[in-house]
């Protein structure tokens, strides 16, 4: 879970984080269309964690986590200072949601942000957890993120998968992990990939509301016919 982070703990994975560099910038392929979240999704994004379980909210916030601390957490977003991305099914369903939070900056401390994700379960094995983490990344990128941080439990296997799969240097420490991703400056390829990235998920996001549309109206014109039949 994200809590407010005192000075001496981003100080701390900061430099862990120090010297690192993955073998390669963090990418992947646009397999799945990851949308930026604004303050409209509130809603979705809280019915998209109260469809986790209770196993499912403590891998992802690190504890049990009842329906009223998820509503805590949904109502103090802060689309202003943090970045949400999501993936929704052909239902426009928020079926997968990541949370890049920006850490304090501290002087003489490279800038940091905590991903945080979850997929729900029928959605899982699809590449959304992959391509929700490629999306951070590049937004970690192009605003000056030189550290990309996740805090998890170290039985969390998806979150564990997903960090070795992103050459992610991993810290073990009382049943707990930290991973860090020190990232490359911005390019001007990642600040194209985000543009294309972001039109590429509303073309998505568009065809899917215009099919939904089409097929309620479809639906409440079958039922008046077999209401009123001829």
């Amino acid at each position: 879970m994200f809590f407010a982070y005192p000075c001496y703990y981003v100080a701390m994975h900061n430099k862990l984080a120090s010297g690192y560099l993955s073998r390669q910038p963090y990418t992947a392929g646009p397999a799945v269309p990851v949308r930026e979240l604004h303050e409209g999704y509130r809603a979705e994004i809280l019915a998209h964690l109260l469809l986790l379980d209770d196993e499912d909210r403590r891998l992802r916030f690190g504890t049990q986590t009842p329906d009223e601390v998820i509503h805590h957490y949904a109502e103090r977003l802060n689309f202003n200072r943090d970045a949400l991305f999501g993936s929704f099914d052909s239902q426009l369903n928020l079926i997968g949601m990541a949370h890049l939070a920006y850490l304090p900056k501290l002087k003489g401390q490279s800038q940091a942000a905590e991903f945080g994700v979850s997929v729900l379960p029928n959605s899982r094995g699809q590449g959304i957890g992959t391509a929700l983490l490629a999306r951070a990344s590049v937004r970690s990128r192009n605003t000056r993120i030189e550290t990309l941080f996740v805090h998890c439990l170290a039985n969390n296997r998806a979150m564990m998968h997903l960090a070795h799969k992103a050459d992610m240097r991993i810290e073990y420490a009382h049943g707990d992990a930290d991973a860090y991703l020190t990232l490359a400056p911005a390019s001007p390829s990642t600040i194209a990939e985000e543009a294309v990235n972001e039109q590429w998920a509303g073309f998505d996001y568009a065809l899917k509301e215009n099919f939904k549309r089409s097929n309620a109206a479809w639906s409440w014109l079958l039922n008046k016919l077999v209401a009123s039949p001829t």
